[in-house]
């Protein structure tokens, strides 16, 4: 059974970074056959996209977190990570990492909305 396993959430103030990371585990193919990507999810709010990465390397990242944000793989230990500067409170959510089989610059967030989901790290930003 393919697994994703979050790490690196916490708490931080306004202004603050935090890093993230994904291990993912079982997967069924090469690690750089799949489209890689962090959705997040805050109280009362649908899951929204906020960054993947495709099989080429290329990202596309959520209009919020643009300039912000900076999303990561490694596929030789099979980590994704996200790097998060200039967090905002508005940025609180739990955070997932999500992996789809195939290239995704295509359909963006779309595809993994279908594949893979890890269970999730929480992330709070005080003012």
């Amino acid at each position: 059974q393919v697994q994703l396993v979050e790490s690196g959430g916490g708490s931080v103030q306004s202004g603050g970074s935090l890093s993230l990371s994904c291990a993912a585990l079982r997967l069924r193919a090469v690690y750089s056959s799949y489209c890689m990507g962090w959705f997040r999810q805050a109280p009362g709010n649908e899951r929204e996209g906020v960054a993947l990465i495709d099989t080429d390397g290329s990202t596309t990242y959520g209009e919020s977190v643009k300039g912000r944000f900076t999303i990561s793989k490694d596929n030789a230990k099979k980590i994704l990570y996200l790097q998060m500067n200039s967090l905002k409170p508005e940025d609180t959510a739990i955070y997932y990492c999500a992996a789809a089989w195939g290239v995704c610059r295509y359909s963006g967030f779309g595809l993994l909305r279908e594949g893979y989901w890890g269970q999730g790290t929480q992330v709070t930003v005080s003012s």
